[in-house]
């Protein structure tokens, strides 16, 4: 009798268990900024982002148009939202992002070119819990986020326009 207890125990547990991680990783635990965090996320953050972004991250290409007009507009957003902590050209960390955990990636160094649209996307609009990444869906519009994530897609290729856009945005380092 003990024994079927025990084995009953071991059982549930065990059920819960699997469970909980197949509920984390189908993207069942958000990973947004823009909203409350569960107790458990220091564990899950990872997991939960990448099967959020699978299975929330908008398909397909980018609505904005490739153009030297769309490119400037997104470096001009990306050097008042973003720079700061992601940095300019030069891809030095301002003292901002040298302050930040988990630190800010460099983009003009470790660039977002490979992801897909729609996860650059996702990121922006969203943000990433416990990195300091906000999420921007409360002060650009979407065209605006579409826009970044186009710049962010090419600016390891930009036209000479976007190119000397790019380089005049100031670096933040000191």
């Amino acid at each position: 009798m003990i024994k079927n207890i025990l084995l009953g125990a071991a059982a549930a547990i065990v059920s819960g268990l699997v469970a909980f991680y197949l509920i984390v990783s189908l993207g069942f635990v958000p990973a947004n900024a823009d909203a409350t965090p569960p107790k458990l996320e220091k564990w899950i953050a990872r997991k939960a982002l990448h099967a959020a972004i699978d299975r929330q991250a908008p398909k397909g290409e980018n609505p904005v148009a490739l153009n030297d007009a769309n490119l400037v507009a997104g470096i001009k957003l990306y050097a008042a939202d973003c720079a700061v902590c992601h940095g300019a050209a030069d891809g030095k960390a301002s003292h901002i992002a040298s302050g930040l955990y988990q630190r800010a990636p460099q983009l003009a160094k470790h660039g977002v070119e490979d992801d897909e649209d729609g996860e650059t996307y996702w990121k922006i609009f969203h943000g990433i819990r416990m990195t300091g990444m906000p999420g921007f869906s409360k002060t650009l519009t979407e065209g605006e986020i579409w826009t970044l994530a186009l710049f962010l897609k090419h600016m390891d290729k930009l036209t000479p326009a976007a190119q000397k856009a790019w380089v005049a945005v100031p670096s933040s380092a000191r």
